[in-house]
């Protein structure tokens, strides 16, 4: 089979920068609709770096099948066989396409929440225990939702996915040992006034390892140091259902007050579980290429000038602790043309209209990673 070499290059750099493939590990190829032909490209790229490829084969309209029935005693079983599989693994790679985006939003929502909770150690070993790499494949449908046409879209997503990461790094560790040094997190902006320490938490550049696209340094505040409101202006789609306008207040940590253009179903999500309510991530994103937001939060967390606070489970090892089925993704932009906005570290102004104030964060800032002067 002739392979577009965009389908090359990609999987050259998932198995090499992203996975490090080495000779002799076993990778899990998680296919969610995407063409055969880049399956095929990431099986010929593992192998030709001495790794074994195993290849899982998903379709969103038989996913949504099973869960509109699903069962604990038929999910129980798999979920068995899943983790025992992602056990033999030592990578795991996922192209995720999709022909509709809302394809699982009429599964109800107790079915969603029995899936993801009996799924649940799967997800943790896999993040825990494997090198990984997660990433979105583009679609008409994706194309519909960044407002461009297929062709267009395709060329901003080859664009931004195999952008020189490696550019990212000075920039990155300058934050990141920046945050692991900071006690006090100020957030201002329209609608937001938030503060909370993440003090001892440390932080994680991201830059190309385990997102594609990617471009964020994340941290956890500590659990019950949330204080304020925040207003987030990035449309979001979680399990499914579609939000606008979230708007969350918090004291001692937890969520006490949710609304949105979905407030039922955002407070129905909010209540999985008693970790839901509290945030389990704090990152800062500055992908150049990534400017508005497109309903996928793989690109939309990445926004330049942007930050998100994330409601549910944290990560191990830059975490605080908090166990939960959800892990959501909210994500607000404080570049001008979204009403501006700042970030403050310990009094200090680290980031301004979408712009990194102090010198040694100028490198993150869009002109530098675009190689501009």
């Amino acid at each position: 089979m002739i392979i577009d070499p965009r389908f090359n290059q990609l999987a050259a750099g998932l198995t090499g920068f992203s996975t490090e493939l080495k000779k002799g590990e076993r990778v899990l190829i998680d296919a969610f609709d995407v063409p055969d032909a880049m399956v095929i490209a990431l099986v010929r790229a593992t192998r030709a770096r001495g790794a074994f490829p195993y290849v899982q084969i998903h379709r969103a309209r038989v996913t949504r099948e099973m869960s509109l029935g699903a069962e604990e005693g038929q999910f129980a079983p798999h979920a068995e066989i899943e983790l025992a599989r992602m056990q033999k693994m030592d990578a795991y790679i996922a192209l995720r396409g999709s022909d509709n985006i809302f394809e699982a939003s009429d599964v109800p929502s107790e079915r969603v929440q029995l899936v993801s909770r009996l799924m649940k150690p799967v997800l943790d070993y896999r993040v825990g225990k494997t090198k990984w790499v997660v990433l979105r494949w583009p679609s008409p449908a994706m194309a519909q939702q960044a407002a461009m046409s297929t062709e267009a879209f395709e060329d901003f997503y080859f664009k931004v996915c195999t952008l020189d990461y490696s550019r990212m790094i000075p920039g990155m560790d300058a934050l990141a040992a920046l945050m692991k040094k900071t006690d006090r997190v100020q957030i201002k902006g329209p609608g937001t006034d938030l503060s909370f320490s993440i003090k001892g938490i440390g932080a994680q550049p991201c830059g190309g390892l385990r997102n594609i696209p990617d471009g964020e340094v994340f941290s956890c505040p500590v659990k019950d140091s949330v204080e304020g409101v925040i207003q987030y202006n990035a449309p979001t789609v979680y399990l499914g259902a579609s939000f606008d306008n979230i708007r969350l207040v918090f004291k001692k940590g937890k969520i006490v007050e949710a609304t949105s253009s979905n407030t039922k179903r955002l407070n129905e999500i909010l209540d999985s579980d008693p970790g839901a309510r509290y945030i389990g991530e704090f990152a800062l994103g500055f992908n150049p290429h990534i400017l508005e937001p497109m309903r996928d939060i793989l690109f939309d967390e990445k926004i330049a000038g942007s930050f998100h606070f994330t409601p549910g489970q944290a990560y191990e090892g830059v975490g605080n602790g908090n166990k939960s089925q959800v892990h959501w993704d909210m994500v607000c932009i404080q570049r001008p043309d979204y009403g501006g906005g700042e970030v403050w570290f310990d009094g200090k102004l680290v980031r301004k209209n979408g712009l990194f104030v102090p010198k040694a964060l100028h490198k993150l800032n869009p002109d530098f990673l675009l190689g501009k002067k």
